[in-house]
């Protein structure tokens, strides 16, 4: 039986004695914020006022396909989500609030891949697939298992998925939101950055929480945990296209440009790029404060950084 197809040991659940009590305030104050600022994608985006026409037809293909690329992604969070949801509630001992926070996380991530989708639509229709099969690896990660696996340190997870990961996808939309000039696009990234800042707060307060607690053992899972995410996951080219060492992603470069120039929510290859190495610096000196050493990443292209 090769890895890909061996069972996950599921934790076993140890449910009581059963604690609901308040015991991180910040996130649970995330959690507030979250269920008062609950949103329709349906009701409170202006869908009718759209101004795609003003782009051209190659345009407007390559915005439905760099849409509906971040429908994927965010697809992938909506299986995600619930599994580590699940992972908190087995293991004895875990903090309310994230059980809490994490429950509207998924429904904000529902809100995402709507909208993405409904805007690729707009641009021309929808893509359910990558073009180039090559792809579909990349976006076939089942982290869920990864979540539930009780061999893996919860803590490493959190860290690698939800300081690490949501932190720059928090990063990339600042980014799309502030070259979307097409109002559709700029409502839709308006609603959607505000979710993703609070998904990224709670990776880092949880992040913070739990590292006090860390011995050294514990926290060279965590650093290898977060090292094989980047390598393996981000530098196929799951967030930034152009990290595709193993893939020709001319067509996606392509595409992002031509959005970009447009003002229909993304910036260039290059740009992402550019993004991807401040948030690796941002975040490595971070995580050096909280006595975790992410050691230098090699990428095939750039280099070390």
């Amino acid at each position: 039986m090769n890895a890909a197809t061996q069972p996950t040991r599921i934790q076993v659940e140890r449910r009581f004695p059963l604690d609901l009590h308040k015991s991180d305030d910040n996130i649970r104050r995330l959690y507030e914020t979250a269920k008062q600022s609950c949103w329709n994608p349906e009701t409170d985006l202006p869908w009718e006022q759209n101004r795609l026409n003003a782009a051209d037809q190659a345009t407007r293909t390559a915005a439905a396909r760099v849409w509906s690329r971040r429908a994927w992604v965010e697809y992938t969070g909506m299986t995600e989500t619930p599994a580590l949801l699940i992972r908190f509630c087995l293991e004895l001992n875990r903090e309310s609030d994230p059980k809490y926070f994490l429950t509207v996380r998924n429904t904000e991530e529902a809100w995402h891949v709507e909208t993405y989708h409904r805007y690729a639509q707009a641009c021309g229709g929808y893509v359910d697939s990558p073009a180039n099969p090559s792809w579909e690896p990349v976006f076939n990660r089942t982290m869920y298992r990864d979540a539930l696996n009780a061999e893996v340190s919860i803590d490493a997870y959190v860290v690698a998925h939800c300081a690490f990961v949501d932190g720059l996808e928090s990063a990339l939309a600042k980014a799309w939101l502030s070259h979307a000039t097409e109002p559709l696009a700029h409502a839709a990234l308006k609603q959607c950055v505000a979710d993703y800042e609070r998904h990224a707060a709670f990776g880092w307060m949880y992040a913070e929480r739990r590292c006090a607690t860390m011995d050294g053992a514990l926290r060279e899972r965590v650093v290898a945990a977060l090292q094989r995410h980047i390598e393996d996951v981000e530098f196929a080219g799951y967030h930034c296209v152009a990290l595709a060492v193993d893939i020709d992603a001319g067509a996606e470069i392509t595409d992002l440009d031509l959005v970009s120039q447009a003002g229909l929510g993304a910036v260039s290859a290059a740009q992402e790029i550019a993004i991807f190495r401040d948030y690796v610096s941002y975040s490595r000196e971070r995580f050096a404060a909280l006595g975790l050493s992410l050691p230098a990443i090699t990428h095939a292209q750039l280099g070390s950084f």
